[in-house]
């Protein structure tokens, strides 16, 4: 059977008591093989150490199957069942993460394997890497401290993960419990696919609540919903009121402070610091970068403020010209609730664009069916759909297998694609399946991957007929984006799943690959590829192809600027010691504003109470990694600018030297074997449309560069 190494879940059958049960017997075996170590504390010689640690590795895939899933079905179809399930297990299983961190004999034989440098030398590339970042995670996982001390450090992270879950639970809650029904006055401006939308929701709140509206139109916080009205609204009162709700979501402003983040926030905070205490660092932002590329706070920072000041002069001129705009719609001073939709006035006006006329062109079967094709040309594999074989979780999900040149199948990933109720909103690549074997065990696993976004789901209507899912460009840049993380995990060629695909790779360095990918969904020859118009199947006309690259960095400057700003408050935040309560963390938010911000913001808005990156995702003191990435995969493109988009030598070595070795290398030494030299910020720069000739002089500052 073709497929047999992919271990595919049966998600019809897969029952939560059952899945608790393979969660308990993981753990318990996991738990049992430590204690047989310790009986043992010191291996025979280097060949039994390094066996034992191989042995304990094929014992964990159990856990990682079993609470993947579980992880997996909370941030997809999460209802109180499943919730409750995932959170009273989790304690469990952070639990058992810090044992395994903190064993001593365990940790003895990786010590026993890299101090004999004979046995060490001879180890094929991939395993010593995995080796030496296992010894780097006892370090910080607190295997050196004493008994007390240990035992303070699991503490800490049992709470910690306990209180991500409770952040990530409120603000899906917030999100998901705001409604606001909507009068047909506050409905202008708003096209077709936006009030298919607020219709749909208004099913929902009539199903949950029985309440009458005056229409059947419903404004909902879900990110589809939001955008479309913040970006076409023409009542100025109804953005400004969704704006609110959204900016105060999960916090003391909200209408459901029940949700409220802050006290959450204060403990992460603190908690963190007592971690990296106990580590002996001096706070939480130097045991982050101790696994990262960038050497320093130092480092991050000036990076981040250096790119601050390039940005400026463009987020002043981007600036300039929505006020411009505003005052052709009677907006005499500029809100954060007009910036959406006046640029979308501008792009209309300025560059002939407009979202909605794009949207017909990019129907998501055939964006889809294009990107496969690009992805066959850049890397010589196939990839072919299998839904209707397997079982998913949820009837919208696509299941799809990937074959090499010579029809040797390659590993398989999900599509999960649609926005629904019990979902987490965002978009995502889970890595649930490494690709990993095991000599001794006649064991092997293929890489499979979920990708998943929250994209309006296709139109189903008696009057207009069923439509496809038709996507804005900025939606096809997000599933490029979650595809190159994809393939980071797919066409790793490491067998040893510490190091396989995006483990084991450097966190600043892990969004390469998806930014990289989001450069062929400019190109011209791309573009008619993944483009074709939903009822005549004409490709994007050129018009409109040059109407989106002049727009391309329109307000480039100010979302530069926005990610700085989320970066450097990250950054600072966890280097501020002591740990910053809920006021001093505001504060600390609102002077970064003023240093790099060139628009100022509302008193009351509360972006921090939603940062889940940050506070329940892996990116606390991480955040600059979307920019340090950005850096290196606008560089590595550029050699593709050089040798032809679709050439496929170049394709090759970007498969060989970068996708293929994930964490088997340092991303440094991956990036240099590509490009061979190290990396250069000017592509970014262009890619930016940073250059200094096409500003005006009333907007240029004093930096001189």
């Amino acid at each position: 059977m073709p497929t047999k190494n992919l271990h595919l879940v049966n998600f019809k059958q897969l029952k939560l008591e059952q899945l608790q049960q393979h969660i308990n017997d993981a753990l318990e075996n996991g738990t049992a093989f430590l204690a047989m170590l310790n009986d043992e504390p010191t291996a025979k010689n280097s060949q039994q150490a390094l066996n034992d640690i191989t042995a304990f590795e094929h014992v964990n895939i159990a856990l990682d199957r079993s609470w993947g899933l579980l992880s997996h079905l909370n941030s997809v179809v999460s209802n109180d069942e499943i919730r409750a399930l995932h959170h009273e297990m989790l304690p469990n299983v952070s639990e058992y993460g810090t044992k395994v961190g903190q064993n001593l004999a365990l940790f003895g034989r990786y010590r026993q394997v890299i101090d004999d440098t004979a046995f060490f030398k001879q180890l094929e590339p991939a395993r010593k890497r995995a080796l030496q970042l296992a010894l780097q995670g006892f370090k910080l996982s607190g295997v050196a401290l004493d008994d007390v001390k240990k035992a303070e450090f699991a503490k800490l992270a049992n709470e910690l993960s306990t209180l991500s879950a409770k952040f990530s639970d409120n603000l899906l809650d917030a999100t998901q419990s705001y409604f606001l029904p909507l009068l047909d006055n506050q409905l202008k401006g708003l096209p077709q696919s936006a009030l298919a939308l607020l219709k749909d929701a208004g099913e929902r709140y009539h199903e949950k609540t029985g309440k009458t509206t005056p229409t059947q139109y419903v404004a909902t916080l879900d990110m589809p919903v939001y955008l479309a009205v913040m970006t076409y609204a023409d009542d100025r009162n109804l953005r400004e009121t969704l704006y609110k709700a959204y900016v105060t979501r999960a916090s003391e402003h909200s209408e459901q402070p029940q949700f409220n983040n802050a006290e959450i926030m204060t403990a992460i905070l603190a908690k963190r610091e007592q971690k990296a205490k106990l580590l002996g660092f001096d706070n939480f932002a130097q045991v982050s970068l101790a696994t990262k590329m960038a050497d320093d706070v130092a480092t991050v920072e000036q990076f981040l403020r250096n790119l601050a000041k390039k940005a400026i002069p463009y987020a002043k001129a981007d600036l300039k010209t929505l006020q411009t705009e505003g005052l052709a719609f009677d907006i005499d001073e500029l809100k954060p609730w007009d910036t959406a939709y006046l640029a979308e006035k501008v792009r209309e006006r300025k560059f002939n664009l407009s979202q909605e006329a794009v949207r017909p062109y990019f129907p998501l079967p055939k964006v889809i069916d294009g990107l496969f094709n690009i992805v066959q040309r850049l890397y010589g594999i196939a990839i072919v759909e299998k839904t209707a074989e397997v079982q998913r979780w949820h009837d919208d999900v696509r299941f799809y297998q990937l074959f090499d040149e010579n029809q040797t199948l390659i590993g398989g990933f999900y599509f999960d694609l649609y926005a629904r109720t019990g979902k987490r909103g965002g978009a995502w690549m889970s890595g649930f399946q490494a690709r990993y074997q095991n000599a001794e065990h006649q064991y092997q696993q293929l890489p499979v991957c979920f990708m998943v976004s929250n994209f309006t789901p296709p139109l189903s209507n008696k009057q207009l007929g069923d439509k496809p899912s038709l996507l804005t460009h900025d939606e096809v840049l997000t599933l490029f984006h979650e595809f190159g993380h994809g393939l980071h995990h797919l066409l790793t060629e490491v067998s040893i799943s510490d190091v396989a695909g995006v483990n084991g790779v450097e966190w600043d360095a892990v969004e390469l690959p998806s930014q990289f990918m989001e450069n062929w969904a400019w190109h011209a020859d791309a573009i008619a590829l993944i483009s074709g118009h939903v009822d005549t199947g004409e490709p994007l006309p050129m018009a409109m192809l040059q109407a989106m690259l002049n727009a391309k960095n329109f307000q480039s400057g100010m979302q530069t600027l926005r990610q700085l700003e989320f970066a450097l408050f990250d950054l600072l935040l966890h280097a501020s010691t002591p740990a910053l309560d809920y006021q001093g963390l505001l504060t600390l938010l609102d002077q970064v504003r003023d240093d790099i911000a060139v628009m100022p913001t509302t008193d009351y808005n509360r972006f921090a109470n939603s940062f889940s990156h940050i506070f329940a995702g892996g990116y606390a003191c991480g955040y600059y990694s979307y920019k340090w990435a950005e850096l290196l995969s606008a560089d590595a493109f550029d050699k593709f600018e050089q040798d032809g988009i679709f050439n496929t030598v170049t394709g090759k070595q970007f498969r060989e030297q970068i996708l293929a070795k994930g964490g088997s290398r340092t991303a440094k030494e991956n990036f240099e074997a590509f490009r061979e030299r190290p990396a250069d910020i000017e592509a970014l720069l262009r890619h930016s449309g940073f250059y200094e000739e096409i500003l005006s002089d009333d907007v240029k500052n004093s930096q001189s560069w």
